[in-house]
């Protein structure tokens, strides 16, 4: 399946991944957020990602975002890929605020059991399951790797925030939900309940996350409704949640789904960005997502479409690195240096191979280590990248010694040895093997060999030449 599971790029500095998000600095003032094909359901993120999900909430969202913006402002600036967007940098408020119109799924099933105060909330006993309140009510959780339910006063009272911003955003909510349930009525849905999350931005309260998505709310058939309340059909990731719920494993929630459960969750995705947004979802499955997300960046300027990382056993190397690295100047591509020992702490290869084999770009190690070189296998054992070994030898002799540990190396460990500086720069470049550097190695290739011709016919025409042959 084409499905992004997660973001990463040795470019961009990741911030936090989320269940669904992952988070990326951009500057001071811009963050990135990267929604994926990741689905959480009660406090978990499953291992079946949900094709085009990722795309959907960021689209609803986004549009969202511009039908509420005479409400609350966000922190909503560009969209530069489906899964992608550009939004201002806040401080989060720890704080979910639940809106529910209705009494269904959790509420429900707590209320049925007895329970009758719901985050400070009174219930009347009576309701039936479904049932809609006569106004819509404020159940507010905190926002924890465990989200849990939170009065207003214990919210105040925990310093969560402040006693006059949370009655802010409880306005505020309120004034959301009351739009959003107008414009999905005229589209036939019900908008049944839902999450707002808020952060400040120079003091002021803005509107963050994401907002009236299958993902942060239950939508129920408005026809459906009208003829069954009790059997409404659901449209969000409630129908994934019933599914669990209905095939737990000695208590337990799976942590798969079935095909037809994923398919039947992106179908529902999908049309639901197409009716609330009056657009359809139109990816090319035959564009890996990555590779989209690669290019959409790259046009924006945010990064560059591949990268070359040099991976140092001892800061001592660096001068052969910079070495190294001055032979790609002219090619446009980022060249990242890193200190890691593979004996010393070899433990930091398994983060870099998190970054490295997950990147959106493509890229290529260089590995810089002299005596004994573990550094150039144990990169090769474990990245999914080309990895180039370059030692940096101070002398022949040195070189003669040594030489064996960069080109013997164990089976399935494809690390290549170059010795020359310069060699192992081209290399690299053309491992990566993008277009436009492969158009610039091509006319270099031609201009060299051009050189080589015009060189060879200055030494036939010279003078001496010319009297040897009778000229």
């Amino acid at each position: 399946m084409n499905c992004l599971l997660s973001f990463e790029s040795p470019q961009l500095e990741k911030i936090h991944s989320g269940k669904v998000r992952d988070s990326i600095r951009i500057d001071d003032d811009t963050r990135m957020i990267v929604v994926t094909d990741r689905l959480s359901a009660f406090d978990n993120v499953l291992e079946t990602p949900i094709p085009h999900k990722g795309a959907v909430l960021n689209g609803i969202s986004n549009w969202w975002f511009e039908q509420t913006k005479d409400i609350v402002d966000s922190h909503y600036l560009k969209q530069v890929d489906p899964n992608v967007t550009l939004v201002k940098e806040a401080e989060p408020i720890r704080v979910e605020m639940i809106v529910r119109g209705y009494i269904t799924g959790s509420l429900w099933r707590g209320y049925a059991k007895g329970q009758r105060n719901f985050c400070g909330v009174e219930l009347p006993d009576g309701l039936t399951k479904n049932q809609a309140f006569a106004e819509p009510i404020l159940t507010p959780t905190t926002k924890e790797d465990n989200d849990r339910p939170i009065s207003p006063e214990d919210i105040a009272k925990e310093g969560w925030t402040t006693a006059e911003l949370y009655q802010q955003m409880a306005e505020v909510s309120m004034k959301l939900f009351k739009r959003g349930t107008a414009v999905l009525a005229e589209k036939g849905i019900i908008l049944v309940d839902t999450k707002y999350e808020f952060g400040l931005l120079n003091g002021e309260l803005i509107l963050i996350d994401e907002i009236h998505t299958p993902d942060s709310s239950r939508f129920w058939e408005a026809d459906d409704y009208a003829k069954d309340a009790e059997g409404a059909k659901e449209n969000s990731k409630e129908f994934v949640r019933q599914w669990m719920i209905e095939n737990k494993v000695d208590g337990a929630y799976p942590t798969t789904l079935t095909d037809e459960i994923r398919d039947g969750a992106s179908k529902i995705y999908c049309d639901m960005h197409e009716r609330i947004t009056g657009t359809a979802i139109n990816l090319n499955d035959n564009t890996p997502a990555k590779q989209r997300i690669t290019s959409n960046l790259n046009a924006a300027g945010l990064i560059a479409d591949g990268y070359i990382l040099i991976v140092m056993g001892s800061a001592s190397d660096k001068a052969h690195c910079e070495a190294i690295k001055e032979k790609m100047d002219g090619y446009d591509i980022p060249v990242i240096l890193r200190v890691i020992s593979a004996h010393k702490n070899g433990e930091r290869l398994v983060q870099l191979a998190q970054v490295v084999n997950n990147s959106v770009e493509p890229g290529v190690v260089i590995a810089v280590a002299g005596r004994s070189n573990g550094l150039g296998g144990a990169l090769a054992a474990n990245l999914s990248v080309p990895v180039i070994n370059c030692p940096p030898f101070k002398h022949e002799g040195d070189m003669m010694v040594n030489i064996n540990s960069s080109l013997v190396m164990p089976s399935k460990t494809p690390a290549s040895t170059v010795v020359d500086k310069g060699n192992a720069a081209l290399s690299a470049l053309r491992s990566l093997n993008i277009p436009r550097i492969r158009e610039k190695m091509t006319a270099n290739i031609a201009k060299m060999k051009a050189d080589l011709f015009k060189a060879d016919q200055e030494m036939m025409n010279t003078p001496e030449r010319k009297k040897r042959i009778g000229f």
